[in-house]
C-alpha cells in the first residue's frame, strides 16, 4: 500500500471525478480523474486500483437510480458489450490500446460536432427527433463499449453514440447508463483476476480510498436529477465531446 502522501494528493481527486461521473455527470470528468492516479502509478496499476473502486460506486449509484432505466436500450446493447470484452480480453496482448484510444475518440468527435451543428448551426430551428431502437447499430456499439472499455478505459463514447440520440428522459438516459457499466465493470473483474491485475496489494490501496466513493457519488446524481432535458442534453454532449478529445489525447501520447 502506498505510504507516499503525494500517492492521496492524486487519488482522492481521481476518485472524486470518478464518483461524479457515476453519479450521471458524464464521462468526461472519469476520463480527467484517471490520469490524475496514472501520475504517480503505472496506468494499468492505476487501472486495477479503480476497478473496486468503480463497482463499489457502481452499487451506489444502481440504487439511487434504481427506479430509472430504459431496459430495451440494455437488452440490445448488453450482448454486444460482453462480446466486446470477451473479444478484448482475448486479444489485449495485440491490438494496442492507444490505436483504439484515437479511433474511439475520432469517432465520437465528430459525433458531437454533428450534434452541435444541428442544434446551434443554421438548421438549428429543425426538430430532430428520437431515433428509434436499432438492434445492429446496437450490437455493434455496445461490442465497441465493451472492447473499448475493457482495452482503453473509453467504453463511455460508443454507448453515448448510441444511447443519446434515443433524446431519453435525464433520468431514465443515467439509469440505463448507470446498469450498463456496472454490469460491464462486475464482468471486467473476472478477466482482470485472472490478468493478476487484482492482487493484495492493490485491493487494499483500494480499500483506503473508498470512503470518498460515496460522497462523489451522490453529488453527482444531486446535479443529475436537478437537470432539465434542454440543459441535459447539450451538457452530456459537451463532456462527451471533452472526454473524446481527452481520449485521443491520451492514444497519442501528448
Amino acid at each position: 500500500m502506498p505510504q507516499d502522501l503525494s500517492f492521496y494528493y492524486a487519488a482522492v481527486p481521481a476518485v472524486l471525478l470518478v464518483g461524479l461521473a457515476k453519479g450521471g455527470m458524464g464521462d468526461a470528468l472519469s476520463l480527467i480523474g484517471l490520469p490524475f492516479l496514472a501520475l504517480v502509478v503505472s496506468p494499468v496499476e492505476a487501472a486495477a486500483i479503480l476497478l473496486p473502486i468503480l463497482v463499489f460506486m457502481d452499487m451506489i449509484s444502481l440504487v439511487i437510480w434504481r427506479k430509472h432505466g430504459d431496459w430495451a436500450t440494455l437488452k440490445i446493447m448488453l450482448p454486444g458489450a460482453i462480446f466486446g470484452i470477451a473479444l478484448g480480453w482475448a486479444t489485449s496482448a495485440l491490438v494496442p490500446g492507444n490505436m483504439l484510444r484515437v479511433v474511439i475518440g475520432a469517432v465520437t468527435i465528430l459525433f458531437c460536432l454533428r450534434y452541435f451543428w444541428n442544434s446551434f448551426g443554421p438548421a438549428a430551428s429543425k426538430v430532430i427527433p428520437p431515433r428509434g431502437q436499432r438492434p445492429v447499430a446496437a450490437s455493434l456499439w455496445g461490442t465497441f463499449s465493451g472492447y473499448g472499455s475493457f482495452v482503453a478505459h473509453a467504453g463511455g463514447a460508443p454507448f453515448q453514440i448510441y444511447a443519446l440520440p434515443l433524446k431519453l428522459q435525464p433520468r431514465e438516459y443515467t439509469g440505463t447508463s448507470v446498469r450498463f457499466f456496472a454490469i460491464l465493470n462486475a464482468i471486467k473483474l473476472i478477466p482482470y483476476f485472472a490478468l493478476g491485475q487484482l492482487d493484495t496489494q492493490n485491493l487494499a490501496t483500494s480499500a483506503t480510498l473508498l470512503p470518498f466513493a460515496p460522497l462523489a457519488t451522490i453529488a453527482g446524481a444531486w446535479c443529475v436529477r436537478r437537470m432539465k432535458p434542454q440543459i441535459f442534453y447539450p451538457f452530456m454532449y459537451a463532456m462527451a465531446l471533452i472526454a473524446a478529445f481527452l481520449i485521443v489525447r491520451e492514444g497519442l501520447g501528448w
